[in-house]
């Protein structure tokens, strides 16, 4: 037992000569901005047994804020303690110094700094050439940055080559592990409308501890479509955020931004092309943190489930908001052909209890080729007032002898044009 005991101490004792057999000394700082300090002020009454000496300890720290000792947060700002947390998109920064404790002259020094994901090694190095010579107490310095774009694990990897004054060559490295967090938490939920209009509404939630100031968040569309952003309230002389001046996320709020993307007119037209399109594009989110610190994020490509319109499609391409009761209105139809095929189309016009067409129904269409469309002018009234459903449109493939039912196509608002005189 006495002998594995002292042969385990010689070990250790060679273990640390080893440590000290280098001549150089590796440091590294993580480099982020500093916090407010904050003070713990401890008050009494008057008339209790330490009467006013706390109040004049407080005003004789210089941390506190002068006519407003009881505050907690001073003047004074404070360095970080600790390595911190580092969330996804922010920007990593550290600072690197290699010393000579030594006093011989050094050679060849080379400093290099990798940082290992799970799925890639970087070279975060801003130089890869050696430094000639390292005289006693002196020190080869480098700052090092790297935008963040993976959540999990990081390993930053500093190794330090060099050559003694009797030409042996030296080599040690040192690991610093840390975990990337991720800050924000991001869902997207898509609006198909009866046009080819699509929306997207986006959540998203802080899952930090401190406040964020949301810079920019924006939707870059695909190359397909056109956005427009309804997040802004339009007024006379200029448009305002619907989340007010300051947008600032607190921690564990949750915001809701929505877009409106329209196909571009070279491909409005394509419906088959557009029909199949299920990658709509991706958000840019741009944030910053307690002291200015800067962070982005960019989704991947969003993707929608694509509509099934069925063979045969029919929307609504001018429609009133408003109409009067028992006087005809116009609509205008438009029928897509989806399918690969070319149909031979019949028009029927079915009354409901609310509506009624005006025209011929059973009318032909005649041949419509794949992914063409046809726009079709109507007219029709209501005889009840309210909200009130568009139905009864039926289309059948004389081809295939398939009707196709189109019921509940729009809504409009039946008023009476008349108003009763006030007694």
């Amino acid at each position: 037992m006495q002998v594995k005991g002292q042969s385990s101490a010689a070990d250790k004792m060679e273990v640390n000569q080893a440590k000290q057999e280098h001549l150089l000394a590796l440091k590294v700082m993580r480099l982020t901005k500093p916090t407010l300090f904050t003070n713990m002020p401890v008050t009494c009454e008057d008339r209790d047994l330490p009467g006013d000496l706390f109040v004049r300890l407080m005003k004789d720290d210089p941390s506190t804020v002068k006519g407003a000792e009881t505050l907690i947060l001073g003047e004074m700002l404070t360095l970080p303690q600790n390595f911190g947390n580092i969330f996804l998109g922010e920007t990593f920064s550290s600072y690197i110094s290699v010393h000579n404790d030594s006093n011989q002259v050094v050679k060849d020094i080379l400093v290099k700094a990798d940082l290992q994901t799970s799925s890639q090694r970087l070279n975060l190095s801003a130089s890869n050439s050696a430094v000639s010579e390292l005289k006693p107490e002196c020190c080869i310095d480098d700052v090092i940055h790297h935008e963040v774009k993976e959540i999990g694990t990081h390993i930053l990897v500093c190794a330090v080559s060099y050559t003694t004054q009797t030409g042996e060559k030296l080599y040690f490295r040192k690991f610093f592990k840390f975990q990337v967090l991720k800050p924000l938490d991001v869902k997207t939920k898509f609006y198909n409308a009866e046009t080819d209009e699509v929306f997207l509404e986006a959540q998203i939630q802080n899952i930090t501890t401190s406040p964020m100031f949301m810079e920019k968040v924006s939707l870059e569309p695909s190359m397909m479509y056109n956005v427009t952003e309804l997040n802004n309230v339009s007024s006379s002389s200029e448009s305002e955020s619907t989340f007010g001046g300051m947008s600032y996320l607190q921690p564990l709020d949750t915001r809701q931004y929505l877009y409106c993307l329209k196909p571009k007119p070279e491909f409005a037209e394509k419906a088959g092309v557009i029909k199949g399109v299920t990658v709509i594009g991706k958000l840019d989110i741009v944030w910053k943190t307690n002291l200015g610190e800067r962070g982005r994020l960019q989704t991947s490509q969003l993707q929608r489930m694509a509509p099934g319109y069925g063979d045969v499609r029919l929307s609504l391409e001018l429609i009133p908001d408003t109409v009067s009761l028992e006087e005809p209105f116009d609509i205008t139809c438009k029928i897509t052909n989806c399918s690969e095929r070319t149909m031979d189309l019949v028009l029927e016009m079915c009354n409901t209890r609310s509506v009624h067409w005006c025209g011929v129904s059973g009318r032909q269409l005649g041949k419509l080729t794949p992914n063409a469309s046809l726009a079709i002018p109507l007219k029709l009234l209501s005889s009840v007032q309210g909200l009130q459903s568009i139905s009864g449109l039926r289309l059948t493939d004389t081809f295939l002898k398939r009707t196709y039912e189109y019921d509940d196509i729009a809504q409009v608002c039946v008023v009476c044009p008349y108003s009763s005189p006030e007694s």
